[in-house]
């Protein structure tokens, strides 16, 4: 395809759609107007957003940390992540719905759309069942203010509604409930009406967490972006301040739970070494009251200073061994996964691992309030839990090994100094045993109640998981929904694609023949000697005389191209070469239509013009050539029923006998009516009268018009094909499928018809001409394009 054809068919596209202007204007105002009423009573919503800080853990560093400090890796950024996981947790939602009771929720009536009442609702509803009766209930009912008093209540909107006092019980599926108004002159909203809807809480829960997003301002960092869209602002910041309330609130009554449980367990070593201390104590009283020793310790002075490093360092040894030995003993006995207690057993990595399992041990217990033991999730860390008991388990046993050893290592030094000791008097001895086993029982018994007000502070210390940096603000004053310039984009877009698919896809799946140029592109070096306008009701279907209309101009070109076709083939033929027939595909395309008009515009020029009605199947040339402007001329009366086929059935009958003089809007033509309709029409026009009958003519007139059978349906018009010197094949705009007009191109190819050419009826007006672009109506007014 050569630059200039494609140059052509993209003209020939582009004039397809401007053609269809109306449409697309038509389409364009009112997908505008659909979206101007959308945003008229679309409810605005409102970004509210909020930012805090995730605070880190000073002593639950990860063994990466080095890393970290290196910026091999991203800092905290996995610490962030599950912080996300947890503030956005539905268990939280859960709680946040509670609190602020949003599973209430009162809507104001309206004529065209309804709207939620959150800060200040007209009533307040209390219910008498349960909490958790409510928390699952599924209920909505309406109500109408009738009095200042008295109000109305019902079920179902289309029923009526009965009248109740505020402050009486009402009894409803879910239990009964009192409504007290909540302003303070409830006779201003006389008249209005609302709808109160009680949801489960979960499924608010679910719609909250759907809308609330949470995101990292920037990477790598520790501040997070709390967002919420939402009609009621102040709703929007209720629900993010709250969930970042809960979401601290439960982590400090984490670090309580993890407190708490050191706590029993120091508790639990202090009670059995107060009883320890208070047995030693005794002994030593006794002692001295038997014995009457004053405690001084001048009896054995000597030896037991020399003896007190290594006694002192026993005793210590032992503590920790006793500490490690209920620490271990503790770890043993644990059933399930509970926090630990943080007890310094002088091993730094035992300390850490218990940090770590406390902390995925909160985890868990968050993760379970939300889902249960089955979910993957929680599997996950019932692994890690018991991985990480194990190792406290092996790190104790390790550690009793090593602290047994050296107990026994003290044990062993000791002894030997004992040695020395026992010279000396054995009260004196006895006393400094009981004494030191006292001050060693009373430094453990310190120690605990130490670490217990340790603990103690650690909790009333702890900070909470994170700092706000803002509380929920709305970040803008413009609504983020609805968005007008992209609506009326949208509307705009997609009201020209509307109009430019429905036309796209008309084009793609249409067939049909719809003007010459179309059809050109089947004919190829085929002429197409015109086309015909469609018609109105209120167009005459045959023209006159002097006749302007669009018709008639598109006659007088046909008839013009005819004539240079007649003239081009006299140069090489002797005869006249003026027999013409006019056939179609398929009844309906208009040739009996074309048949008479172009006879009556080649009479319109004082030319002698036979139309022959030859369609003996059907014939439909009587239909054109009656009422008060059509006269018949000379017919003779003992023949004024004969036509074509009696002319074929009986040789008595001659050529003049059967022609017709007309005399029809000023023209006159000869017609030749088919006659009556055979029993056998194809054997009929078989015979030889045929060719005699068409030879006669064609030297008695200028132009002899023959209307045919279609030719798709019947072979009557290929036995008679060879008598024509010239063959009008008629199609139909929108009709005419581009299939069928490959049939009498292939019949052409093969020999069976000669001088074919084509012309397009019932085309309208917009698609006269090449595409439309040159059309017919020379010096006829025409309507301004803006004017439809």
């Amino acid at each position: 395809m050569t630059f200039s054809e494609k140059k052509e068919d993209l003209k020939n596209i582009i004039f397809t759609y401007i053609k269809h202007w109306k449409w697309f204007v038509l389409c364009s105002f009112i997908a505008l107007a659909i979206a101007y009423i959308n945003i008229r009573y679309t409810i605005p919503e409102y970004a509210v957003k909020s930012q805090i800080q995730i605070v880190q853990e000073k002593n639950a560093g990860s063994e990466m940390s080095i890393f970290q400090d290196l910026g091999v890796l991203g800092g905290s950024s996995k610490q962030v992540e599950d912080e996300i996981e947890i503030l956005a947790s539905r268990s939280n939602f859960i709680e946040v719905v509670k609190e602020l009771g949003a599973n209430v929720k009162i809507m104001a009536l309206g004529n065209i759309i309804n709207s939620e009442v959150y800060s200040n609702p007209p009533v307040k509803v209390n219910f008498i069942a349960a909490d958790s009766t409510i928390y699952n209930a599924d209920y909505s009912f309406f109500i109408e203010f009738s009095s200042g008093n008295t109000f109305g209540f019902t079920e179902d909107e289309n029923l009526p509604s009965k009248i109740y006092s505020f402050g009486n019980g009402i009894s409803t599926p879910i239990g009964n409930m009192v409504i007290t108004p909540n302003l303070k002159d409830p006779k201003s909203l006389i008249g209005k009406r609302y709808q109160i809807s009680i949801s489960p809480v979960e499924k608010v829960a679910t719609s909250f967490k759907t809308n609330v997003n949470i995101s990292v301002s920037a990477e790598f960092s520790n501040i997070l972006d709390v967002s919420m869209t939402s009609a009621l602002p102040k709703k929007a910041k209720d629900v993010i301040d709250k969930l970042i309330e809960v979401y601290n609130r439960n982590a400090i009554e984490e670090k309580k739970r993890i407190a708490d449980t050191t706590s029993d367990f120091i508790n639990n070593r202090i009670q059995l070494i107060s009883g320890t201390l208070t047995t030693v104590d005794k002994d030593a009283q006794e002692l001295l009251t038997e014995k009457g020793m004053t405690g001084s310790g001048i009896e054995v002075g000597a030896a037991v200073q020399v003896s007190a490093g290594s006694r002192q360092n026993l005793e210590n040894a032992k503590v920790q061994l006793q500490m490690v030995s209920g620490l271990k003993d503790y770890v043993s006995g644990e059933v399930g996964y509970d926090e630990m207690p943080v007890v310094d057993v002088g091993s730094a990595a035992l300390n850490q691992a218990t940090v770590q399992y406390n902390t995925l041990v909160a985890e868990r217990k968050r993760l379970l309030k939300s889902s249960n033991e089955q979910n993957p999730m929680i599997i996950n860390l019932d692994e890690q839990l018991d991985g990480i008991k194990n190792t406290i388990q092996s790190s104790l046993s390790s550690l009793e090994r090593n602290v047994g050893m050296n107990v026994s290592t003290l044990q062993s030094q000791l002894g030997r100094i004992q040695g020395t000791i026992y010279s000396a008097p054995e009260n004196q001895r006895e006393l400094r045993n009981i004494t030191r086993k006292q001050e060693t029982t009373e430094s453990l018994y310190l120690y605990l109640l130490q670490k217990r007000e340790e603990s103690q502070i650690a909790f009333a210390s702890a900070l909470p998981k994170s700092n706000i940096i803002d509380k929920a603000y709305v970040s803008s004053p413009t609504p983020v929904k609805p968005k007008k310039a992209i609506t009326y984009l949208a509307a705009l877009m997609l009201g020209l694609l509307l109009p430019f698919g429905v036309i796209y896809g008309k084009d793609l799946l249409d067939t049909k023949i719809h003007n010459k140029h179309s059809l050109e592109k089947f004919t190829k070096d085929i002429p197409v000697l015109g086309e015909l306008p469609r018609l109105t009701k209120k167009d005459s279907k045959i023209i006159i005389n002097d006749d302007r209309s669009v018709l008639a101009e598109a006659l007088r070109i046909i008839r013009t191209n005819l004539d240079f076709l007649i003239k081009t083939k006299l140069a090489t033929d002797k005869n006249k070469n003026n027999v013409i027939y006019i056939t179609s595909s398929t009844p309906g395309e208009g040739k009996t239509f074309l048949s008479s008009n172009l006879s009556m515009i080649l009479a319109s020029t004082d030319k002698k013009v036979l139309l022959v009605g030859a369609d003996i199947r059907n014939p439909k040339l009587y239909t054109f050539f009656s009422g008060d402007s059509v006269n018949k001329l000379k017919t003779p009366s003992r023949n004024k029923d004969v036509g074509l086929t009696e002319f074929l059935l009986d040789d008595t009958i001659s050529v003049k006998d059967i022609i017709k003089p007309m005399l029809v809007h000023h023209n006159t033509i000869d017609v030749i009516y088919s006659g009556k309709i055979p029993p056998n029409p194809a054997e009929l026009l078989m015979s030889s009268k045929i060719e005699e009958l068409l030879s006669e003519v064609s030297e008695m007139y200028d132009y002899v018009i023959v209307d045919t059978a279609p030719m798709m349906v019947v072979s009557d018009t290929l036995l008679i094909a060879p008598y024509a010197n010239h063959i009008i094949y008629v199609t139909r705009a929108g009709v005419t499928d581009e299939s069928a007009v490959k049939f009498p191109l292939n019949l052409r190819d093969e020999g069976k018809l000669k001088g074919v050419s084509f012309i397009v009826n019932d085309v309208s007006l917009d698609s006269l001409g090449y595409g439309g672009k040159y059309g017919y109506g020379y010096g006829k007014n025409s309507k301004k394009w803006w004017k439809f």
